[in-house]
């Protein structure tokens, strides 16, 4: 029924096989805005911003520090296609997904990317473009919230952490924030603060991918 009503949906959900359930029976493009495993319409503003902000993808080199959780996995693959090496720095027990990993690695393979994951934030901050983060406690893990503070500490990006960057380094965040938590308020009002350009372009490529759907 829903196909004779819509030209397109987008489905926000938590299970990843609801999505995929629902575009095998659909007749029309069913674009995934959120699941627990992914988080692809982010990740397409992601690079949008990296493209806009350093020029090129080529030489890039982004690193994601928290929880490797679905906003990790999507830059994750987003960054092999495109050809950018890409760094994890997550504690250990919060590492992205062993089968993501190695779709990555197989399309870094094709694009000549790297994929590196490592428990040093510092590490993985040392030289990067990009210094990318999301909260640490989302939707539905409200009762784990004093326990992920405590496994993540360390793992936020404050100015210390930044300065260990490229000259051209950026940082982003797919919002809302937590002060103090995964980001200091400095870092995020600061001059390398890609973050509010990287919200706008949600708007943008979300046009791009429904144009280029939706017939």
């Amino acid at each position: 029924v829903l196909s004779r009503y819509l030209d397109g949906m987008m489905v926000r959900t938590f299970r990843q096989s609801d999505v995929d359930e629902l575009a095998a029976a659909a007749d029309i493009p069913v674009i995934n805005g959120l699941t627990d495993d992914f988080h692809p319409c982010q990740a397409l503003a992601d690079v949008m911003t990296i493209r806009e902000r350093l020029d090129t993808f080529e030489g890039v080199r982004v690193t994601y520090l928290g929880d490797g959780n679905n906003v990790c996995h999507s830059l994750m693959v987003a960054c092999a296609k495109l050809g950018m090496d890409f760094v994890a720095a997550t504690p250990q027990g919060y590492e992205p997904s062993e089968e993501v990993v190695s779709w990555t690695k197989a399309a870094g393979n094709v694009s000549g990317s790297s994929v590196e994951l490592t428990q040093d934030p510092r590490a993985a901050a040392e030289g990067a473009d990009v210094l990318y983060t999301d909260v640490w406690t989302s939707m539905g893990e409200d009762e784990e919230r004093e326990r992920r503070l405590a496994d993540l500490a360390g793992f936020g990006i404050d100015d210390g952490l930044l300065q260990l960057g490229s000259e051209r380094a950026i940082v982003l965040h797919c919002l809302p924030a937590h002060y103090g938590e995964e980001i200091t308020e400095e870092v995020l009002y600061g001059p390398r603060s890609a973050i509010w350009d990287q919200a706008e372009n949600r708007l943008h490529a979300q046009k791009a991918l429904m144009a280029l759907v939706i017939r």
